[in-house]
């Protein structure tokens, strides 16, 4: 039996490295095999995945794992709970993927402000839509950050160099943390962010607390006009309602790149919806923080099995 498997995409570089050390099955299709996977896992000390694979319930129950290792930073596809009573650790890969999602939500504020994006086609056809086609810039408006982890901070530098004003809601930090300051960012409540940002991007785990944190309610005393962006986890957002505040006008646009559930299904109500880009959880994967995140876990896991050893 493999001493670790891997169930999903990982930089074949940093899978070399595990290989010459340990016995490893990397199969990026098992996540899809849910059985096959179960069965690797029962005889394996170290299980890595992304978000797709769920270490809970009978993966674990069978298991003699010592460490998952997380190919990202978000945890609601693994029992936390369950992995500390059974004494596995549990190893993210905290702050490797933040510059390509930081990346990810300026491209997103400069797309949606300016609109004209999604011309090719037209273009390409004879059409020549430029007054339909006329949007806004981002320098001069109002950014609101919902969380202030490692990711906004970074988005809030981004935007800030570009000319916004950004304010940031968070409760877990302190209004005097000295973060705020050297960041040139203001710390607000919930409410008067969303009655002020031009443009709101999300970044929270998904809790109890923060599930449909943005539902109908919450969508309606955000500015009108305002666009969204969500990068953190589907759940947060209430899909349903997000789409009927794009096709009444009241959002003017919004990036979404999670989803409740993944794939997003057909049938979604985000689908058709024009003034919504849709992306495949794909805002913290780029090349380069791929072979950063995967040479991190890499690392940690083999760390975690000499230690165990």
């Amino acid at each position: 039996m493999a001493e670790i498997v891997i169930s999903e995409f990982m930089d074949e570089a940093a899978v070399a490295d595990l290989r010459a050390s340990f016995d490893v099955l990397y199969d990026k299709t098992l996540v899809d095999r849910p059985e096959e996977l179960a069965a690797a896992a029962a005889g394996c000390r170290a299980l890595i995945v992304r978000n797709r694979t769920q270490v809970r319930g009978a993966l674990l129950e069978g298991a003699r794992l010592r460490v998952v290792g997380r190919l990202g930073v978000g945890l609601d596809n693994i029992d936390c709970k369950a992995c500390r009573e059974r004494g596995i650790a549990v190893i993210p890969a905290t702050g490797a993927n933040n510059t390509a999602v930081a990346e990810y939500v300026l491209a997103g504020l400069l797309m949606l402000a300016r609109g004209c994006y999604c011309g090719t086609f037209a273009v390409a056809a004879g059409s020549w839509p430029r007054e339909r086609m006329v949007g806004g810039e981002i320098s001069g408006k109002v950014l609101g950050l919902v969380g202030f982890g490692g990711i906004a901070r970074d988005v809030a530098l981004r935007a800030r160099a570009c000319g916004m004003r950004v304010m940031a809601y968070d409760p877990f930090l302190p209004a005097d943390a000295p973060d705020w300051e050297k960041l040139g960012v203001e710390p607000v409540m919930l409410e008067t962010l969303l009655a002020e940002a031009d443009a709101v991007s999300l970044h929270v785990p998904l809790t109890p607390d923060t599930r449909q944190l943005f539902d109908a309610g919450r969508l309606a005393r955000m500015k009108p006009g305002a666009v969204l962006i969500n990068t953190a986890r589907g759940g947060i957002v209430e899909e349903a309602a997000l789409a009927d505040a794009l096709r009444s006008g009241r959002l003017a646009g919004a990036m979404v790149d999670v989803f409740e559930k993944e794939p997003l299904p057909a049938g979604s109500p985000l689908a058709d919806v024009p003034n919504c880009l849709l992306t495949p959880h794909i805002a913290g994967v780029t090349r380069e923080s791929n072979v950063r995140v995967s040479a991190v876990v890499a690392r940690k896991v083999a760390e975690c099995l000499r230690g165990a050893a």
